[in-house]
């Protein structure tokens, strides 16, 4: 196997294979050039992030600036909206459902470390897909750790470290994030 190939595969690769780091330079190149467009620039936003993400579906929009590992890897439903300053570390896949919204400043991290210290220092690193399902809210500031699902129509309080899956149909918060409440199936809105 290749270490790309390692790596989207869940197990120990070195990042530094040239494949992996022309990989990355070539997201560099691609999230600066995004990052510099303005406002007025809609058509062209499209267009690099249709050349930069794996999938782009219909009226995605992301705020500049933003920056992940590959893109390559990240996958966006319909109505995908990012806020500033988003960080995806795609080293494994990141799937967004459709109607997503992510407030400022998220960041979504598949790749990790071994725990063992010498494997860790002797180089290989880790990645573990994240998937998001459809019409999830997740707040300003979050922090999605690797392996972590969240579930259709789930919220993610801000500032709130997802270390582990979400279900469905929640609001969830804090460090570690945990469920705070079942959202109300009757579209009834619940008083916070």
């Amino acid at each position: 196997m290749t270490e790309r190939e390692k790596m989207l595969a869940g197990e120990l690769y070195l990042a530094s294979d040239p494949e992996l780091v022309a990989g990355r330079r070539d997201a560099r190149r691609k999230t600066r050039a995004y990052n510099a467009t303005t406002e007025d620039d809609e058509a062209a936003r499209e267009v690099l992030l249709r050349e930069m993400l794996g999938m782009v579906g219909e009226s995605v929009y992301v705020e500049p600036p933003f920056l992940c590992d590959y893109g390559a890897n990240i996958f966006a439903g319909d109505r995908l909206y990012i806020n500033f300053g988003c960080v995806i570390l795609d080293c494994a896949a990141v799937h967004f459902g459709d109607d997503v919204k992510l407030g400022p400043s998220v960041q979504i991290y598949t790749a990790y470390h071994p725990l063992d210290p010498a494997l860790r220092t002797s180089g290989p690193e880790l990645a573990a897909p994240i998937r998001i399902g459809n019409r999830v809210w997740i707040g300003g500031g979050a922090i999605l750790c690797p392996g972590v699902i969240i579930g259709d129509d789930s919220v993610i309080g801000a500032g709130s470290v997802v270390t582990r899956s979400i279900p469905a149909g929640v609001v969830a918060v804090g460090n570690p994030c945990h469920v705070l409440r079942e959202l109300p199936t009757d579209g009834n809105e619940p008083t916070r």
